[in-house]
């Protein structure tokens, strides 16, 4: 079965756009966070774009198709031999002098210089900064299934990439945090409301409906396992309580005081002697007074205990 983070990249690499800009902008972060760039005879650039997801690597094929130019483009797929993991898919663009035009349009290439810091230039509209975040989700994202912790990231080993993707983020008032891991460096959302709200600006509608569906029920589940802790709680908190109350009483019936009690604490007691496991609600209702009237009660018994006690150690 495939994760929850495979079926949100599933879902979003099957979007199409009207707007070229919107396309190039996908592209370019697709590129960025997933592709390692080669080198030809004659000054010239290819291209390598490897993933574990078939339906990114399609979705790369189809973009770069988009930008015409002539580019040529092949698909190969590494068969994993270990157990549970991934085939890796990579779309090959060998080098060709086409390839520096792409290069150039996606603002890699500058004058014949490699920019390899920035692609401001191409994210001036929003719409072209979702895109961008959208290609950087696909190239490099993951997102936990919504019964675990909330938790969304986007992995890349280039630190200047890193800081754009923080400062988009940023801007759109994403509670979005930074941190590097060996190599590599995350942005990251940790909170359930931001996790929906950036999957939802990158149009995955049912991944945001199956997260928010999940949600509630583990919100669910928390309150019900809140309560039933608290239940435990106050039935051990009362078990305890009746203990000390029949230590105390049995304590008063050793030393033969329990017959020279006045009425009603000796009914309390022998109510108490009779229901060991009552609670004392359950025990007020027996001797038809109010709870706090039985705890009263109770703790007249404690002091008359305590002090036959401290008589004792006296003695």
């Amino acid at each position: 079965m495939p994760s929850f983070a495979t079926e949100v990249k599933n879902e979003l690499a099957r979007l199409t756009y009207e707007d070229s800009c919107c396309r190039t902008a996908e592209l370019a972060a697709l590129l960025r966070m997933g592709s390692a760039l080669t080198f030809g005879l004659h000054r010239t650039f290819g291209l390598n774009f490897t993933t574990e997801n078939a339906a990114v690597a399609r979705k790369v094929l189809q973009l770069l198709k988009a930008e015409g130019g002539g580019i040529k483009t092949e698909i190969t797929v590494s068969r994993s031999k270990r157990l549970k993991k991934n085939n890796s898919y990579t779309v090959l663009v060998p080098p060709a002098p086409a390839v520096a035009q792409l290069l150039e349009h996606l603002g890699f290439l500058h004058d014949e210089s490699l920019n390899m810091d920035t692609d401001i230039a191409i994210l001036k509209k929003n719409c072209c900064r979702i895109a961008y975040l959208r290609g950087a989700f696909l190239g490099g994202g993951s997102v936990n299934k919504p019964e675990a912790a909330y938790h969304l990231e986007l992995v890349t080993g280039s630190f200047a990439l890193s800081q754009l993707l923080y400062q988009l983020l940023r801007r759109m008032d994403f509670p979005v945090g930074i941190t590097d891991r060996k190599d590599s460096y995350i942005v990251y959302l940790k909170e359930g409301d931001a996790v929906i709200d950036f999957l939802a600006m990158l149009e995955a509608g049912d991944a945001v409906e199956a997260f928010e569906v999940a949600r509630n029920v583990k919100e669910v589940r928390e309150q019900v396992n809140r309560l039933v802790n608290c239940e435990t709680a106050n039935l051990q908190k009362a078990v305890d309580a009746a203990g000390r109350q029949l230590a105390e009483i049995q304590e008063l019936q050793a030393r033969g005081l329990l017959e020279e009690l006045p009425k009603k604490l000796r009914e309390a007691a022998e109510a108490r002697l009779a229901n060991p496991e009552a609670s004392l609600a359950e025990l007020a209702d027996i001797l038809g007074i109010s709870k706090s009237g039985a705890s009263h009660r109770m703790r007249k018994l404690k002091d008359l205990a305590e002090a036959a006690i401290d008589s004792k150690v006296e003695e």
